[in-house]
């Protein structure tokens, strides 16, 4: 039986604890705690971490979820991710043709079914074409609930959520189809007002709950800002409101804080206002994560890096290019307490997947631990218990 003892700072909750033991037996934790008798006298450099969970991520180490065709390519950009300290991996669609979306679905709920990804998020194809962004226009569609559940019934029960722009016709028969499959809408790709923002928050957080299958009774909103109609003070549009519902805990609000999709000044802002309760950092991440600039496929569309910036020929942005522990330091950069920071990257979104075994170091929890520098550069990844290599 495999047994790990670490003692140094650890992330435990809401604090950093200046000497901690974290310990595990196999695949779960037995003790975070205070330094006992016979533990190890030297200490770890750097922290202790929870491993990380990443609720919307599109690829990366050179391949896409959405564009592959084979089980080892999915395993490529999953491993890439792990490596870097995602213990815990949801992996998005992008908006393509539907029996090539429905084709990748099923090729993503085998990989759930290896353990290589431990979700599905189907992005597309139920998007506003203003607001489309990376998505591929050509393939777009109207809510449907019928197209929904052949999406669904493809990824074989690991989907847990599914994008929708709100505003368009039919959204509310799509959502009530998702509430009664236990699925989360996330609000995504909207050209919405803020009126219709709040009534179909309002109409998914009442049919989840009379439904009662999803982990949540409230909705999830995709990369807050980005895709969507921009703030104006004369006419809001959607953000407002979900900054509002997140605030009242009727919605979870996901943003792509890698200094290029939000600025770091209102990410800062946005952590003040919400806290990180209410706040699931992701990172979009596509192909090019981890590797050189150059030009890499997104939903069959060419996506071009330079400098680390993913865009397609037109200027839209494409995902991002870092890993998740990437996200979590640029945060602490901004000025976001460490403890702040992996709360928005373990607790929220194990709360979103309804996971209760992952996101903490606490005992009985799954043995997803990491070992980061001072510098938090990721050195040791832990998932079950096990050194990922």
């Amino acid at each position: 039986m495999l047994v790990e003892v670490l003692r140094g700072r650890a992330v435990v909750g809401s604090q950093v604890w200046d000497d901690a033991v974290v310990a595990w037996e196999s695949e779960h934790l037995t003790y975070v705690g205070q330094p006992r008798p016979g533990d190890p006298d030297i200490r770890q450099a750097g922290y202790i971490l929870p491993g990380l969970i990443d609720l919307h991520c599109h690829g990366g180490g050179g391949e896409s979820f959405p564009d592959a065709t084979m089980r080892d390519e999915v395993a490529v950009a999953a491993m890439y991710h792990r490596q870097n300290g995602t213990t815990v991996l949801s992996a998005a669609t992008s908006t393509m043709g539907f029996g090539r979306m429905e084709f990748v679905l099923g090729l993503l709920g085998q990989a759930c079914e290896e353990d290589l990804i431990e979700g599905i998020e189907i992005e597309g194809p139920f998007l506003s074409r203003e607001r489309c962004g990376s998505q591929n226009a050509n393939y777009l569609l109207a809510p449907d609930p019928a197209c929904a559940e052949l999406l669904l019934d493809a990824a074989g029960g690991y989907a847990w959520a599914m994008a929708v722009a709100p505003e368009l016709e039919g959204a509310a028969d799509l959502v009530e189809c998702l509430a009664r499959r236990g699925v989360l809408p996330a609000w995504a790709h909207t050209n919405a007002d803020s009126t219709i923002a709040r009534r179909m928050n309002d109409l998914a957080c009442t049919l989840l709950a009379d439904h009662g299958k999803a982990p949540l009774d409230y909705p999830v909103v995709d990369h807050l800002f980005n895709a969507m109609r921009e703030m104006n003070h004369r006419a809001p549009g959607p953000v407002m409101e979900y900054m509002a519902a997140a605030r009242l805990n009727r919605a979870t609000v996901e943003i792509i804080a890698d200094g290029v999709h939000v600025s770091n000044e209102l990410v800062r802002d946005v952590v003040e206002i919400l806290g990180p309760d209410s706040i699931a950092l992701v990172t979009d991440a596509m192909a090019a994560a981890g590797m050189p600039d150059g030009t890499y496929e997104l939903g069959g569309l060419l996506v071009h890096v330079t400098n680390g910036v993913a865009r397609l020929r037109g200027g839209n942005l494409a995902g991002g290019t870092r890993c998740l522990m990437d996200i979590v330091r640029n945060v602490v950069a901004c000025g976001v307490d460490l403890a702040t920071a992996v709360e928005m990257a373990t607790r929220t979104p194990a709360r979103v997947l309804g996971r209760t075994d992952v996101g903490e170091l606490r005992e009985g929890m799954r043995a997803d631990v990491l070992l980061v520098s001072p510098e938090l550069e990721v050195e040791r990844v832990y998932r079950r218990g096990r050194i990922v290599a």
